[in-house]
């Protein structure tokens, strides 16, 4: 089991730590994501580096690839990709959904085709189970289905029980030892009854955390704002809750003050490998040739190697040339920008001042702006 502690709280936002087999998270945390076992373009030393203190693999794909049997060979997913700190897998749900045509969907789980050979499996919540065990992951996420956005109401509320039955079945086949823990879904979509629904059943069944799910799929950040202020309150005071997929520093900012504490999102890598930084005072367009006799640093507030090593008019030539060096510098930049904003996020809500960060953040950093 995972032992969480609640270290300061301010209204909604709450300051934490969660203490894991393999280290203790800082919360509010975000977990750069390292889908197949890789931050793309980062070292786990660079990760490191940037102040992360855990990271996210996913079943899907290294069911697939190497395996979780061969990583299990290994060590488990900490050896196998030399990062010794905390990591969360993701259930391989949402990715198995993702195919579309590709999977049949039963009470049993889900049988799909893989993406990268087209042979055939089948991903249950037991099968789920076992390879985040093999993979030797801190946190398990429950097997769920996360219904696309938008559907009718009936075929919501249809997933939303399928995912809870399929919650008891991941929490019975889980492998409870210390610093290990599991964490249950919220699903639901945009209804609030349902939702309430969901919660119910998952904190009768019992979890070491609770994740957000269906959220960040197209509904816009005021909706999803507004799912926040009703759902996040409502899971248990002293547990994790981790809201899956998000996102954009606004969006993150934003779900602190409703009481989250947990986040990933590929959009830091993403972004960095196609040529955007985030900066304290909004997106950078690395491509935009307004850039290329720019002497200055990506932002001067920053004290990562990208800032205070490098120009933004020699970044600007890597990018354009499709140099790997501009990449692996913007990403590096780019998560050293969410963990310093977390940590910015941390000591606010400690010294009883997140309000007056949220407002201030929101207004600077309006609509994430490009530049």
């Amino acid at each position: 089991m995972l032992k969480f502690n609640l270290k300061a709280t301010e209204n909604k936002a709450r300051r934490g730590e969660l203490e894991t087999a393999h280290g203790t998270v800082q919360t509010p945390a975000f977990m750069p994501v390292g889908t197949c076992g890789t931050v793309k373009a980062m070292t786990p030393e660079m990760v490191k580096s940037t102040g992360a203190e855990i990271i996210l693999g996913n079943t899907y794909h290294l069911m697939l690839r190497p395996t979780a049997e061969r990583v299990a060979s290994f060590g488990g997913l900490h050896k196998f990709m030399n990062w010794h700190g905390p990591i969360l897998t993701d259930s391989g749900g949402f990715q198995v959904m993702s195919l579309s045509g590709l999977r049949k969907i039963t009470e049993e789980g889900v049988a799909f085709q893989s993406h990268i050979d087209g042979s055939r499996h089948m991903l249950s919540p037991e099968r789920s189970m076992e390879i985040q065990y093999l993979l030797d992951s801190n946190i398990t996420m429950a097997f769920d289905e996360c219904i696309k956005y938008p559907s009718q109401k009936p075929a919501v509320k249809k997933s939303m029980e399928m995912s809870m039955r399929w919650a008891k079945r991941s929490k019975d086949a889980f492998k409870d030892r210390n610093g290990y823990g599991i964490f249950g879904i919220v699903q639901g979509g945009m209804h609030e009854d349902l939702r309430m629904q969901s919660i119910k059943a998952l904190t009768d069944i019992g979890f070491d955390g609770y994740a957000i799910g269906g959220l960040a799929v197209g509904e816009g950040q005021e909706m999803m704002f507004s799912v926040l202020d009703y759902t996040a309150c409502a899971l248990p005071d002293n547990k994790p809750r981790y809201l899956m997929g998000v996102g954009r520093p606004s969006d993150i900012v934003g779900a602190v003050l409703r009481g989250v504490d947990m986040f990933d999102c590929v959009m830091p890598s993403r972004s960095g490998r196609t040529g955007q930084a985030f900066t304290s005072h909004g997106v950078l367009n690395m491509r935009n040739a307004r850039h290329i006799d720019d002497h200055s640093p990506l932002d001067a507030e920053c004290t990562c190697p990208a800032c205070t090593q490098y120009t933004r008019g020699y970044i600007h030539h890597l990018i354009r040339a499709g140099e790997i060096l501009g990449s692996m510098l913007l990403t590096q930049h780019n998560i050293h920008f969410y963990q310093n904003l977390m940590k910015q996020i941390r000591l606010a809500i400690e010294e009883n001042r997140y309000q007056q960060f949220h407002d201030d953040f929101m207004a600077k950093y309006a609509h994430d702006r490009k530049m």
